[in-house]
């Protein structure tokens, strides 16, 4: 899967595109990448840059870099931001929604749901702030790396 990831970022990295603009689309589709949205964000980022005519593989190639051992993490930070942003006053149990989260192998969908529906609205805002360091923080590095090689000519154009 890694060697899958590494030849697909290697070919996005060798576009015929100037490095702001695959950068752009790199750094949208890690944006994409954060959202909750799971399972509609390859569908997000084609809709994406489609509307703001970007790079279609690399915005793609930015959204699949949120592989699944690094969803936790980045969903964990959504809602530890996200109710930082909007504090419930019912407060969110660490441990309900660790519960929540192990048990949900033997919920239905409907279930999960109606369980995480309290922290729908802090996922929304985290995942959104999260979002936009993780892309913001993918354009710098990418822009970087695609300046620096193409300036020593190992990549084209």
């Amino acid at each position: 899967m890694m060697r899958s990831v590494r030849a697909r970022v290697h070919t996005v990295l060798h576009l015929d595109d100037p490095p702001r603009r695959i950068a752009a689309a790199l750094a949208a589709g890690v944006f994409i990448s954060c959202t909750p949205f799971y399972g509609l964000q390859t569908l997000l980022a084609l809709a994406v840059a489609t509307v703001f005519r970007l790079n279609k593989a690399a915005t793609v190639t930015g959204a699949w870099l949120n592989l699944p051992w690094f969803a936790p993490l980045v969903y964990g930070a959504a809602l530890w931001v996200g109710g930082l942003a909007l504090p419930d006053e019912q407060g969110i149990d660490a441990a309900e929604v660790a519960a929540i989260l192990h048990a949900s192998r033997s919920f239905s969908w409907v279930e999960v749901l109606e369980a995480l529906r309290g922290v729908s609205a802090a996922l929304l805002i985290g995942t959104t702030v999260v979002g936009a360091v993780a892309g913001l923080a993918t354009y710098v590095v990418a822009l970087g790396v695609i300046r620096r090689q193409r300036d020593r000519g190992i990549m084209g154009p």
